[in-house]
């Protein structure tokens, strides 16, 4: 892709972004591409989408920060590595692939293990990878030859050698406990993967008879796990019920007494304060079970329904909240029934399939997580690792400090299977750490046992939680692991902080012995225009490949880091996409002129620098070093903002129209500037709109190597009285086409202008410039009746010409607009309720709203004692 070419009128994505797609798709940019430069490797491993998934504008956000950082990396001569991957995504997978089996009238256990793996092995190979083909179309910038997935046989071992670590250092443990069970995917989830929402609901009062006649009352929201009550508690202080301890009350709708006893867990102002405890069916009630030592009976099934001899029998086979309905008009009926109130529950929905998961007695696999937060906890206090934002460490840190054991098993077939076996007797089996790849039933050693592998397959989040190593070659010492790892940057959602960030810094420390990164880069949720999250089932999505197609790749990234400030929640805003979009054809316009001005007059053998010039290559070093800045602190938001500034409003506003005139004369030095500030802009915006930069400086250097693999610009020295003098005219100009503005006079009627001040005299030094640009005369003087605009070293006096009849009432109506609006604006925020209720944002529009119009208030009124 060389050598020089015109560029067509009209800027065209499509007729771009794919060229160059394919370009970094097919000779992807690979670290060695650096090799030799001495700055050493610079790490990112992506967040690894689902391989079945679709690009959304969360997938889309998080991957063009990735790549702004890398290639802004890359092009400072870091062997840079933006590392792809897809993760098997068990729940989500396997009931995609269950679903297309319940359409043949089949379940996965009517196909076998085996035979059902063969059939997610197709759907993933027919399905699978979209998603990474995605981002190449946004210009991810990844060596696509180190394309990884979490199920690949390498990154299998790596699961398998953590577990049987975990579990010889006894970390890793069967156990009998509550956990969160999914019934519709019919596995286990963490509980990080369940939502807890407010949700509408009743609270049911419900009178047990004591033995000794009377009643207790308790409240609950699920009458339908009475069955399998075992004590009513109460708080040891609540005096209405210490002559209670240690009496026998009688379950509704049964013939079983259970005790009354004292738990400082209770809450004395929930319901009556008297609590029946289910301890297979709430944590809370687990937890007094377990201090009482309360036996555990279970009255609901794996499906959801009430079943087991305590269940009477009217009850039995009925789904939970059927059975909720039946239970509630049977104590009704009974006379057991004291009160129905409505009441907000605090449910737990699967974060997969969407239905409320289910409190269950079962025994798991757990990993003993304390000891190993531990490890992160040290290495923060260490400073081995920083938040950007900051605020981010705390959360963390309060996290890990109160963090649970990990169940680790999902009761699902996809994904990897735990290597553990079981003798008849139920005693346990987990492979040698010295040969950790040998199966239980294939160790001599245990040849002479009947053995039985576990048929639970790993959490989804305990083979990502090593992808920052796994992925590079660990267990074994390959030249990527010894290389690229410790990685340097994490960039995700703050939604996963403790889904992945929190477990990959645990897995890091205990597998490596090293953090495995050393900033966590945050961004916020991208929302609809609402504020709300974006979700199928709100039908309020946006396809992030339809607002590429509308406004072209380029302009999307631009939105996309602009909008990545400060760790904040992002709201859709299409404006910032045809900011996007407006800001890639201003760009494309001014390469288009600098190309052409090659031609436009021949060059002189001299020419020295314009004080334009002088102007802009002083304001361009100012830019090189604020811009580097930006991206170093990985405040990608500013560095959009301030690239944007320099090249739509220094360089395209002002300094192409100051260079004209010196083009025209030939200057060689002007055409030098031109062309170098060009080239050095496009390398400042690269890692942001990488298509349209690549393309452009493709076509103004004709160099065989491409922009992606330049050297990142360096600061040269400042230009103060350069900068000064300039700014002076630019001031002076502004005034001038205020004026001409508030006259209504056309744009490109010349007029004639007095100065006044310190400053006047180098307005008249560079006059032939100020004419071209402000389309004015510029004289030394005062009139006695002028409109004026005052700068902070010039004084510019328009005197009006002919009748002003028409122009003072015109200023006088406005004049009193403008009282209006102030009278307004002033109302609005000295209203306490107004600033309390409002958006910031909306705060703050009105206030500059509000000194916007008390500005030209002023200066209308100036004008009118001035013109009479």
């Amino acid at each position: 892709m060389t050598g020089t070419k015109e560029l067509p009128k009209a800027y065209d994505p499509k007729a771009v972004e794919p060229r160059w797609a394919e370009e970094w798709a097919k000779n992807p940019l690979k670290p060695e591409l650096n090799a030799g430069k001495g700055k050493g490797p610079f790490t990112i491993v992506i967040p690894p989408p689902n391989v079945t998934g679709n690009l959304h504008l969360g997938h889309a956000l998080d991957n063009t920060i990735i790549d702004t950082i890398i290639r802004f990396k890359r092009m400072q001569g870091y062997e840079a590595l933006y590392l792809p991957g897809t993760d098997h995504a068990g729940i989500t997978t396997q009931v995609l692939v269950e679903r297309e089996l319940a359409q043949e009238g089949l379940s996965r256990h009517d196909l076998g293990r085996e035979k059902f793996l063969e059939r997610v092995w197709a759907f993933k190979e027919k399905n699978g990878g979209a998603i990474l083909h995605q981002l190449r179309r946004i210009g991810a910038s990844c060596d696509w030859s180190r394309e990884r997935f979490t199920l690949d046989e390498r990154l299998s071992r790596a699961v398998r050698r953590s577990f049987v670590e975990y579990y010889h250092q006894g970390l890793a443990y069967r156990g009998k406990r509550i956990v969160n069970w999914d019934p519709v995917a019919q596995t286990v989830l963490s509980d990080l993967e369940v939502n807890v929402e407010p949700t509408p609901g009743k609270l049911y009062t419900l009178a047990y008879p004591l033995e000794g006649g009377g009643e207790i009352r308790i409240a609950t929201v699920r009458p339908e796990t009475i069955f399998a009550d075992v004590a009513i508690a109460v708080n040891p202080a609540d005096e209405r019920y210490r002559h209670l301890l240690g009496q026998k009350a009688r379950i509704p709708l049964t013939e079983r007494y259970i005790p009354i006893i004292a738990d400082e867990a209770v809450l004395m102002d929930f319901g009556t304060g008297a609590l029946k405890i289910t301890p297979a069916h709430d944590p809370t009630d687990f937890e007094i079970g377990t201090r009482h030592n309360l036996e555990m009976p279970s009255v609901i099934d794996l499906e959801g329904r009430l079943t087991g001899e305590l269940v009477p029998e009217r009850f039995r086979g009925l789904e939970r909240f059927q059975a909720r309905k039946a239970v509630v008009q049977a104590l009704e009926e009974e006379g057991y029934l004291r009160g129905v109130q409505d009441y907000t529950i605090a449910l737990g929905y699967s974060d997969r399939t969407k239905a409320p998961v289910e409190p269950m007695l079962l025994e798991q696999w757990f990993v003993r997580m304390k000891p190993v937060a531990e490890k992160v906890l040290q290495g923060l206090d260490r400073g081995e690792m920083r938040y950007v934002p900051e605020r981010w460490e705390k959360v963390s840190r309060d996290w890990l400090e109160n963090i649970r054991d990990w169940a680790v098993a999902r009761q699902l077939w996809w994904g990897h299977q735990i290597p553990a076996w079981y003798d008849e007797a139920g005693n346990v089996y987990v492979p040698d750490p010295a040969n950790p790849d040998l199966d239980c039933d294939q160790d001599p050693r245990y040849a002479h046992l009947k053995l039985r592998r576990d048929p639970d397959v790993f959490d989804t989040w305990f083979s990502s939680a090593l992808w920052p190593f796994s992925t590079l070659g660990w267990p074994d010492e390959t030249e990527d692991y010894k290389k690229f790892y410790p990685t340097d940057v994490l960039v995700t959602g703050y939604d996963i902080i403790f889904f992945w960030v929190a477990r990959m810094q645990m897995s890091g420390y205990q597998f490596t012995g090293r953090a495995p990164f050393h900033t966590i880069v945050l961004h916020g949720l991208y929302l609809d225009a609402k504020g709300q999250k974006m979700s199928k089932s709100k039908g309020n999505g946006i396809d992030p490949l339809e607002l590429v197609d509308k406004y072209g790749a380029d302009a999307c990234r631009f939105a996309w880091d602009y909008l990545a400030t400060g760790g904040q929640d992002i709201r859709h805003d299409e404006r910032r996409y045809e900011q996007g979009r407006n800001f890639a054809n201003k760009l494309y316009n001014a390469a288009r002129f600098v190309l052409m001005s090659r031609d436009a007059a021949p060059a002189t053998q001299s020419g020295a620098p314009t004080l334009a010039d002088r102007w802009m290559v002083s304001r361009l070093n100012r830019g090189i070093a604020e811009i580097t800045e930006a991206y170093e602190a990985y405040d990608l938001g500013r560095a959009a903002r301030l690239v944007y500034e320099l090249v739509w409003s220094e360089f395209c506003d002002w300094y192409l129209e100051a260079a004209k005139p010196a083009l025209r004369e030939g200057n060689q030095a002007t055409r030098q500037t031109l062309e170098s500030t060009l080239a050095t802009l496009l390398k400042l915006l690269h890692p942001i709109m990488p298509f349209i930069t690549s393309e452009l400086y493709e076509a103004l250097t004709g160099e065989a190597k491409q922009l992606a693999l330049q050297d990142w610009p360096t600061p040269g020295e400042r230009d103060p009285e350069a900068e000064r003098a300039f700014e002076t005219l630019q001031e002076v100009i502004a005034a001038t086409r205020n004026l001409r503005a508030e006259l209504g006079l056309p744009p490109q009627q010349e007029i004639v202008v007095q100065l006044e001040g310190e400053g006047a005299a180098l307005v008249m030094e560079n006059q032939a410039l100020f004419r071209f640009l402000a389309k004015a005369q510029p004289r030394l003087g005062r009139p006695e009746r002028a409109l004026a605009q005052v700068t902070p070293t010039v004084s510019v006096y328009l005197e009006p010409q002919g009748d002003l009849g028409a122009f003072l009432e015109r200023q006088r109506k406005r004049l009193a607009e403008l009282e209006r609006l102030v009278a307004q604006g002033e109302r609005k925020l000295a209203n306490p309720a107004f600033l309390e209720k409002a958006d910031p944002a909306v705060v703050e529009a009105e206030r500059e709203r509000l000194l916007e119009h008390r500005t030209q208030l002023e200066r209308i009124r100036e004008n009118l004692s001035r013109l009479g």
